[in-house]
């Protein structure tokens, strides 16, 4: 079934070049590879507190806040209300601690699992209600480390997988792009297939 397909397509992550390789900031990865692909450029627009690509072409427009992760529904809503994007019509991408590395997952709504990027989100639209898509980093084992784990990079053979998710997400950006959100999600929800020698 197709729906209406994203206008917005949101990467999360914090700001600054220390964080650049950490493992928060996986959505901004996604998000500068898409941007890439498209042939996007992100520039800073200060009044959407992020970086900001469109795409009339595609009909598109990435954002990356640099509010800092706690902060970012500020710059989401910002965006969102000047170009009048619904909430299902935006899609967040994030890393996500309850899958591992090399896994993906795509839902629409639901809680926030105590990211606080999408808390922040789902606060300043008044509703769960938006696609997101999930990019997993693993867990530490001990919540008393989720901080710091998600604020350093990723293991080597951790990036790889990562790294290698990303690019299995990007290969479904023809559908998302189509609404054919059904369909991705079901590519993007599958174990990828151990890789033979």
């Amino acid at each position: 079934m197709t729906q209406a397909p994203p206008k917005l397509i949101v990467g999360l992550g914090n700001p600054g070049p220390e964080y650049v390789e950490t493992r928060h900031n996986a959505g901004f990865w996604f998000c500068e590879q898409l941007a890439r692909e498209l042939g996007m450029s992100l520039s800073r627009e200060s009044r959407f507190h992020g970086l900001v690509g469109i795409s009339r072409q595609h009909g598109v427009t990435i954002l990356l806040p640099q509010t800092f992760m706690n902060r970012s529904g500020l710059s989401v809503v910002a965006l969102a209300h000047f170009y009048r994007i619904l909430p299902s019509e935006i899609l967040v991408v994030h890393d996500e601690l309850d899958i591992p590395p090399g896994q993906l997952r795509m839902k629409c709504g639901g809680g926030n699992g105590g990211h606080n990027g999408l808390k922040d989100i789902s606060a300043h639209l008044s509703t769960p209600d938006y696609w997101r898509l999930r990019i997993g980093i693993g867990h530490p084992g001990d919540r008393n480390q989720v901080a710091d784990y998600v604020l350093h990079r990723p293991r080597k053979e951790e990036q790889a997988l990562i790294d290698e998710s990303i690019e299995r997400a990007l290969a479904t950006w023809p559908l998302i792009a189509r609404g054919e959100w059904e369909r991705a999600t079901q590519q993007l929800n599958s174990k990828p297939k151990p890789k033979t020698a």
